[in-house]
């Protein structure tokens, strides 16, 4: 009997078997800042309490300065039970390994970051100065832009999101200023009688595609130029609708702004800088109380007229045309934008800390790396470099003399 339970037990089924042990990936603690943006100014943050959560439950840590979410109707309660440490000074939150804010920090907020830390911001071409950038590269941090952040198909998901937004608002936008109390005193749309309102939309990308949808949902009538004629034949695919487009010519443009109620500048270029197509003539050209809502404003702009205003102020007169030119038109509804901006975020940090770090980040993911403009004293971003006459440095040269 024996022997037979001895003969069992040699089965090679009935051995403990050997497993593979997983190996750990790894993992880079986050020490993650949340600043508190300039009020009246910017209103989104760019994680909710939720994200905050998941990434205190992945084994980081996330400081949020106290009242950042106040804007965005999150409470310093809200940050506390999801696991975020709330601190009261501007200067402790700076301190963080990756401080992530939406307006671009003050000269003075860079100079609470340490040397070797991670900057995530918007940059604003249209109101970036030289000594912004002397700033970040004399503390030597490494800075990635929302304008030029990827993803892994070659997408800006950050621009993307924002311009769903600004699209949709911008009619919004329109229709506040169209009423009796700022302006023409007519409602943006058409009802049975009345000849619906003019839109003319400078631009056919997701801007355009957005103000467009809104747009013809109300029953105005829409004009789309852009020199893109693929993205012109896109957007006339994407909306299903036998939609007015043409390239930008002055004299079809010119005669198209003397009929419109509202012109909408959406134009943008990849390497930075918007294309000012509209001059100031043309502008003079417009029915007194138009609208120009210049989305561009924050690459520079797409009108002669325009210049940057802020949600404190919004428009201004010119040529008794009514301009607003605010950069950060996503903030008017800051609740939405910053669950946008959180949806990016979160998983991007948690494939950071994945890959040890922004520095592992940067050596294994080149889409990660044209977000980068500033590495540790360099600027890294040809166009920046032209723009203000500063010497550029090639991020994979540095990254790979540091190997």
């Amino acid at each position: 009997m024996m022997d037979k339970i001895q003969s069992l037990a040699k089965e090679a089924a009935l051995y403990p078997q050997e497993q593979l042990q997983k190996v750990k990936e790894n993992d880079h603690k986050l020490y993650i800042g949340l600043p508190r943006e300039m009020e009246g100014i910017e209103n989104r943050i760019c994680l909710t309490p939720e994200a905050v959560s998941i990434l205190v439950n992945n084994g980081h840590e996330v400081w949020i300065e106290t009242g950042a979410g106040s804007s965005v109707k999150y409470t310093d309660r809200d940050y506390s039970e999801a696991g975020g440490k709330i601190v009261y000074s501007t200067e402790e939150v700076f301190a963080a390994d990756i401080v992530l804010k939406v307006d671009p920090p003050t000269n003075q907020q860079v100079e609470y970051m340490k040397p070797g830390k991670t900057l995530i911001s918007a940059l604003q071409l249209g109101k970036l100065k030289p000594e912004f950038l002397e700033a970040i590269n004399k503390r030597k941090i490494t800075c990635l832009a929302y304008e030029f952040i990827e993803d892994k198909v070659g997408g800006k998901p950050i621009v993307k999101s924002m311009s769903e937004i600004a699209g949709s608002t911008v009619i919004l936008i329109a229709s506040e200023y169209l009423n009796s109390h700022n302006g023409k005193g007519v409602i943006l749309g058409g009802i049975t009688g009345v000849p619906p309102t003019k839109v003319v939309i400078l631009g056919a990308g997701t801007v355009a595609e957005y103000a467009a949808r809104t747009a013809l949902g109300l029953g105005a009538e829409v004009k789309v130029f852009d020199n893109h004629l693929y993205k012109l034949h896109r957007l006339k695919t994407t909306l299903n609708n036998q939609l007015y487009t043409s390239t930008i010519d002055s004299l079809t443009l010119r005669n198209e702004m003397r009929r419109a109620d509202v012109v909408i500048g959406s134009l943008r270029s990849d390497e930075g800088g918007s294309p000012c197509v509209v001059t100031e003539e043309m502008v003079m050209g417009m029915q007194p109380n138009s609208i120009i809502i210049d989305v561009s404003i924050d690459q520079g702009g797409c009108f002669e007229t325009s210049q940057i205003t802020s949600h404190k102020s919004p428009v201004f007169r010119k040529h008794d045309i009514i301009h607003y030119c605010v950069p950060n038109i996503p903030s008017r509804v800051a609740r939405t934008a910053s669950i946008a901006l959180s949806n990016i975020f979160t998983p991007m940090l948690l494939q950071i800390c994945r890959r040890g770090g922004v520095e592992g980040m940067l050596y294994s993911k080149e889409w990660f790396m044209r977000g980068v403009y500033a590495y540790k004293g360099n600027l890294t971003n040809a166009y920046l470099a032209r723009k203000f006459n500063m010497r550029f440095n090639d991020l994979e040269l540095l990254i790979a003399t540091r190997l």
